[in-house]
């Protein structure tokens, strides 16, 4: 038996040597792979290896084809596919790399980028040209230090048109790039005369992008919003920088007497569980570090080990103890949602809901109640490593019923396409403005209002360049494999 050395998974989705599924049939999904130049006798003792791990760790390990009737000599990539249970519907996120190091960089939120995320909508009647709308522009990236900012309007790159069969090239194939505005002018998407130039930097994403406190005294609302991008809990300069930053935001909410929480993951693809468990003590009502959080069901072996080693509650994950929580004054929380709301995120709507109600908004989620973790080789041979999926999570109260390509239905179902996107904590930003119309907080009056329009997604799923963002759950660093 293997036995991992580590404990503290990563909540993923998948990444960039996954096919991107996509919820839009019309349009065949993106398709990002890596070259491969193993020697036929490293690829032998990779796929060996990569057999030996599933066989063990993975969840389904007894639904394996047997190992005599693959072909050893092929690439891990293509070995790797024949070994994950039913692809499309079941394990949508294991995957396997050749360079493990910057996989975990990314799993880190450490990447080279532009730092935009956009969605992708036609803006023409034939539906050939279309536009990247900015729904998030990273602190500190190279396209915030340009002057890009959520709202912005991407209508060419290096002086073409963004289209269907140009759009991957051109927004991720160079170094740097001259990216030319549009705006919105008598219900058309038109070029401006603004371009910005911008080029790919390493960035370490803080995930606390946004947050804001808002006084409604006529509605007797204090509102608290967050705009949580990811579940890491620190930097290398600081193990703990992200999740002490989260509870700093918490602890002035609480001083400031919030009585309504409007957490917006709708740009959340997940990421480390032990962040997962320090936003949702942070919000949970009459929680406290003896109550579940949420539990893990892993593969029988495992199962059957865990208990013996730890307990017969090993595999029960209590919330922790956190000063600044505020529930004791929520009886609700809002989360905003996308297709993108993925793992963690997830994780977090369903290990409240049996202490609170959490009111969904916006899109279905991606539907992830699967955890895995990026196992290394133990004996250094390789860069190869293989992200697994080890088991499922389900609440307090053992439900997990959103693990399909539908995920979590919303309460409200508002869907996000009026653009230019509005700033953050705009009281008339379309999914903001659904949660303070459920609160009874009125629409405030507002003057002159600028040009909006309503678009067709080109896809569901959020694109970015932010390469640590493909929809993670993930249990603390890097395992490597024991063999006991």
């Amino acid at each position: 038996m293997l036995i991992l050395k580590k404990l503290n998974l990563l909540f993923a989705l998948a990444f960039a040597v996954l096919v991107v599924g996509c919820k839009d049939k019309e349009v065949e999904p993106d398709v990002l792979t890596a070259a491969d130049t193993t020697s036929v006798s490293d690829r032998q003792a990779i796929n060996s290896w990569l057999y030996e791990i599933m066989e063990d760790t993975y969840f389904w390990y007894k639904n394996l084809p047997d190992e005599a009737s693959l072909d050893a000599s092929v690439s891990p990539y293509d070995y790797f596919e024949k070994l994950v249970y039913q692809r499309a519907t079941v394990d949508r996120f294991s995957a396997v790399t050749d360079d493990i190091d910057a996989l975990q960089n990314e799993f880190d939120g450490v990447s080279k980028i532009y730092g935009i995320s956009y969605s992708l909508s036609y803006i023409d009647d034939g539906k050939s040209n279309i536009a990247a709308f900015l729904n998030y522009v990273v602190k500190g990236s190279p396209a915030a230090a340009a002057g890009l900012k959520r709202g912005d309007i991407i209508l060419k790159v290096n002086g073409t048109q963004l289209t269907q069969a140009n759009y991957v090239s051109l927004l991720s194939s160079s170094e740097t790039v001259n990216v030319t505005l549009g705006a919105v002018q008598d219900s058309k998407i038109v070029a401006t005369n603004t371009t910005y130039s911008i080029t790919k930097a390493e960035v370490t994403e803080d995930p606390v992008a946004f947050s804001t406190i808002i006084s409604k005294p006529a509605a007797g609302k204090t509102i608290g919003y967050l705009v949580y991008t990811q579940f890491v809990p620190g930097n290398d300069a600081d193990k703990n920088k992200y999740d002490n930053e989260l509870r700093q935001v918490f602890a002035d909410f609480k001083a400031k007497g919030v009585n309504e929480l409007v957490l917006d993951l709708r740009l959340n693809s997940g990421g480390y569980i032990s962040s997962a468990n320090t936003l949702a003590s942070l919000i949970g009502k009459n929680i406290s570090a003896s109550k579940i959080f949420y539990k893990e069901q892993w593969n029988d072996k495992y199962i059957a080990y865990w208990q013996k080693t730890k307990g017969a509650n090993a595999l029960n994950y209590n919330f922790q103890a956190e000063a600044s929580n505020i529930g004791s004054s929520l009886n609700r929380v809002f989360v905003l949602t996308s297709n993108g709301t993925a793992s963690a995120s997830e994780l977090v709507i369903n290990g409240l809901k049996p202490y609170m109600n959490v009111v969904t908004i916006g899109e279905n989620t991606a539907g992830k109640n699967l955890f895995g973790s990026l196992i290394s080789d133990d004996k250094e041979r390789w860069k190869w490593g293989a992200y697994v999926m080890l088991g499922q999570t389900a609440n307090a109260n053992d439900e997990s019923d959103y693990g399909t390509v539908d995920g979590i239905t919303p309460d409200y179902i508002v869907e996000d396409s009026n653009v230019p996107y509005s700033a953050f904590g705009d009281e008339n930003e379309t999914l903001f403005r659904k949660a303070l119309e459920v609160m009874g907080v009125p629409a405030v009056a507002v003057g002159r209002v600028a040009a909006t329009k309503t678009v067709d997604p080109f896809k569901k799923l959020l694109r970015d360049d932010l390469q640590s963002r493909k929809n993670l759950m993930i249990r603390d660093g890097v395992l490597k494999a024991d063999h006991q």
